[in-house]
This record gives C-alpha cells, sequence and structure tokens, in this order.
C-alpha cells in the first residue's frame, strides 16, 4: 500500500540549492570587504583649575569653583564637540603651594590650559613657571596688576581685572560724587591690599582729596580690634579693604565698635564680596563699594544668569564665580576661533587675547594689546532688598580700561602701585 509524499519531501531540492549558492555568495562578498574601525571618540580637553578650598580663603575658593562647574554643566560638560575633564587643585591660599600645583597639572596631568588662581599673591608666585612651561592660562580673579602691565605675561589673559581698574573709580567717586575730603584707609599688608589702596589713593588725591591715615593689618590677623580703635575719628569716611573671613570680621568688629553709624565705610570688592554678604548680615548694609560684578546687574544677560546660579548652587554669583565663568567664555570663544584644537597653545594664546564678548553677565569685554579686559566698573551700596543682600549698582563706568583716564606710556613709566607709592602726602600723625 502506498502513501501519499509529506509535504517536506515535496520541497524542490533546486531551489534549495540555489538559496545555499546565494547565501555563500554573499558571506564571501561580506567577508573580502574591508573592515571599518568605528569613529575615534573625540581628545578630552582637560582643564587645570587652581583655587583654595582650605584656610581663610575656601570661601571665594569655593564659589571659584562653583563658577566654573556651572559653565560646563550649561554646556554639557563639551566645548567644541570636545569632553572636557576638570582637574580641581587646592593651592591653600598659599604662593608656594600655588606654584607646585600649577606644575603639577601641567606636567602630571597634562592639562591644555590653567584656570585661576584666586590671590595676587599666588599669581605671581606661578608668573615665571607659567612663562617657562608656555601653557595657556586664563587669570579668572587675582587683580596683580604688573602681569598685564610693565611686565606682561605673554601666556596668560585676565578674565577679571587689575586692582586699580576697579579703585580707581571708586577713589575718583568718594572725591567727585560723595564729596569726601578726608580719608583714613585699612588694609590688609600684603600686594592686593597695597594696590588697592594706592590706586585708590591715586584718584580720590587727583580729585581734590585727602588720604589722612593709612593702617595696615597683618594677613594672619583674626582681631580687629586694635586696628578699628586707630581710626581718626574726624575722618569723612573710611576705605577697606579685606577678603574672605578677614573681610567678615573686619566688618563685624567696624559695627560693634560703633563706627557703622558714625563714619561711612567704602570698600573693596572683595570686603563684600556676595559669598560674604549672608554671613555679614546687617553690618554690611550701606557699604559702597566698586566691582567689575554684581549679581544685582540689571541686564537680561545677567537676570538669567544670576536665576540659573542661584537656582543650581543656592548662593549668589559674586566675583569669584563670575571670574571662573567668564574664564568658561573666553576658553569656549578661543575654541571656536581653533576649531577646538589645543595641540598649538600658541594659536590658542592668539585666540584668547584677540576675543570680544558682545555679551556677559558682566557686560561687553574685549580685551587690550596686555591681555587685560576693557569693560564695566560698577559703584555699588550694599542693601537688603526682597529678603536678600545685594550690591545694588548706583553708577557705571563703561569701558574702563587698566589705566583709568591716565596716559598709558606715563602710567606705566610709574612705579607699580605698593606701600610707599603713590607717596603719602597728606598723614596726619
Amino acid at each position: 500500500m502506498r502513501f501519499p509524499a509529506s509535504t517536506h519531501d515535496a520541497r524542490p531540492v533546486g531551489r534549495i540549492v540555489r538559496r545555499r549558492v546565494v547565501a555563500f555568495a554573499m558571506g564571501a562578498l561580506v567577508a573580502a570587504l574591508p573592515s571599518v574601525a568605528p569613529a575615534a571618540a573625540p581628545e578630552p580637553l582637560r582643564v587645570g583649575l587652581l583655587t583654595v578650598k582650605t584656610g581663610p580663603l575656601a570661601g571665594p575658593g569655593k564659589q571659584m569653583e562653583d563658577g566654573l562647574r556651572f559653565f560646563l554643566k550649561e554646556r554639557g560638560n563639551q566645548l567644541a564637540g570636545r569632553p572636557v575633564e576638570l582637574i580641581v587643585a587646592d593651592t591653600a591660599g598659599q604662593p608656594a603651594t600655588a606654584r607646585t600645583k600649577a606644575q603639577e597639572l601641567v606636567e602630571r596631568s597634562k592639562v591644555a590650559l590653567l584656570v585661576g588662581p584666586l590671590a595676587t599673591t599666588e599669581l605671581l608666585a606661578i608668573d615665571d613657571y607659567v612663562r617657562d612651561a608656555k601653557v595657556p592660562t586664563i587669570v579668572s580673579s587675582a587683580l596683580a596688576e604688573d602681569i598685564t602691565q610693565r611686565t606682561p605675561n605673554a601666556w596668560m589673559v585676565r578674565a577679571s581685572a587689575t586692582t586699580g581698574q576697579i579703585m580707581h573709580p571708586l577713589g575718583a567717586y568718594a572725591a567727585g560724587t560723595l564729596g569726601y575730603k578726608r580719608v583714613a584707609t585699612v588694609a590688609t599688608d600684603f600686594s592686593f591690599g597695597h594696590e588697592a589702596v594706592g590706586s585708590f589713593q591715586r584718584t580720590f588725591e587727583d580729585g581734590g582729596g585727602k588720604v589722612v591715615q593709612k593702617i595696615w593689618v597683618p594677613p594672619t590677623a583674626t582681631d580687629f580690634a586694635a586696628y578699628v580703635a586707630q581710626i581718626k575719628p574726624n575722618v569723612d569716611a573710611v576705605f577697606a579693604s579685606f577678603s574672605g573671613s578677614s573681610a567678615t570680621g573686619f566688618v563685624r568688629q567696624y559695627a560693634d565698635y560703633g563706627l557703622k553709624a558714625k563714619i561711612p565705610l567704602i570698600a573693596s570688592h572683595s570686603t563684600v564680596e556676595e559669598s560674604l554678604l549672608k554671613a555679614e548680615g546687617e553690618n554690611a548694609v550701606g557699604i559702597i563699594s566698586a566691582g567689575i560684578y554684581s549679581a544685582a546687574i540689571d541686564t537680561p544677560e545677567n537676570n538669567a544668569f544670576d536665576r540659573a546660579f542661584r537656582t543650581a548652587t543656592g548662593t549668589d554669583p559674586g566675583f569669584y564665580s563670575v571670574g571662573t565663568y567668564m574664564a568658561g567664555l573666553f576658553l569656549e570663544a578661543a575654541l571656536k576661533a581653533t576649531a577646538g584644537h589645543t595641540d598649538d597653545p600658541a594659536a590658542l594664546m592668539r585666540a584668547l587675547r584677540s576675543l570680544k564678548l558682545a555679551h556677559s553677565p558682566r557686560g561687553p569685554i574685549s580685551i587690550d594689546e596686555y591681555g587685560n579686559p576693557v569693560g564695566s566698573t560698577y559703584i555699588r551700596r550694599t542693601e537688603r532688598k526682597n529678603g536678600r543682600l545685594q550690591n545694588t549698582v548706583i553708577h557705571v563706568y563703561p569701558e574702563t580700561t587698566q589705566f583709568w583716564t591716565y596716559d598709558p606710556k606715563r602710567f606705566l613709566a610709574d612705579p607699580v602701585y605698593s606701600r610707599d607709592y603713590p607717596p603719602t602726602r597728606f598723614i596726619e600723625r
């Protein structure tokens, strides 16, 4: 008895053979094609930040780190298509440590660029190394004048200002607008304090005022009672220049000794920097200062930046955080000019020194021939508004240069501001 053939047995043999031949041919063709390696990921851009994480300047140092991290987060931690690796070094505010950390960042961590440092003394300490190593450096806060004046460093560009660029306008404002005639100064006895007092004194006395007393406070001081007690009672105002916890301590003791109600206090930006205002509280209210930035600058760019920064960090942006944020803007603009390349440090420096920013939190910025910004300087009054302290802008000096209204050649022929320059012509014993 025959059974009908199954459907399996009935498949045409010729069709199966042809399929196998085609599959073999396709496999052979694929095998013969050249292999294509996946596209290489862009090389990370290593950026070294010199800041302060320990000691009395740790507060401003944290602001520096917050400012740069906030900038990078806005950009998705990428610039010019390259992922950014931020390497942070703690200098502890010590010049010798700053130099060592700069060397480690360049030679061990292989960073393409340095940002920082915080203090003037630190900047002076790394100056020679940066020149010798030829490493592009964006100075985000330190104000040492000669870095962009008598001995300019071709491997540095400043994103902040010189000390005089901030204090020249304040001296002129104190004499011309506030009408002060006799002022005492009290400041930390180191290079930033010397430059702050000297540049304020120059324009204040050019405007008809007289600095009749100078009081110098050691950088290690934590008690300011003895210095506050020395202030002459018959001056029109006191000019003060302190930073970090020293600023907080001085402002508190100035009020505790009853001088706040008797003698107006005018100050450097660092004395009432935004990161300090919460600790200074009502003691800071009424202080008039000068700065290249205020969180209260009323422009669309700054209003947006201020809101976003406060949301992200829980603190107001200030001089130190804006300095590193500006450093980020500088680097971003330079990388656009170099198509993202950093393998030619000289080309990167040329791009950094030729940039112009039409918009930024502190306003329009251009770079002068010495590598220093030209931008607005703001006269501020510390006030409480909407439940928080702020440095309200009360006057603007636009397009301020590091030479103020002085002829640059004549300015550079004079000594750098110091304890002894300008000379004290009106000191009363």
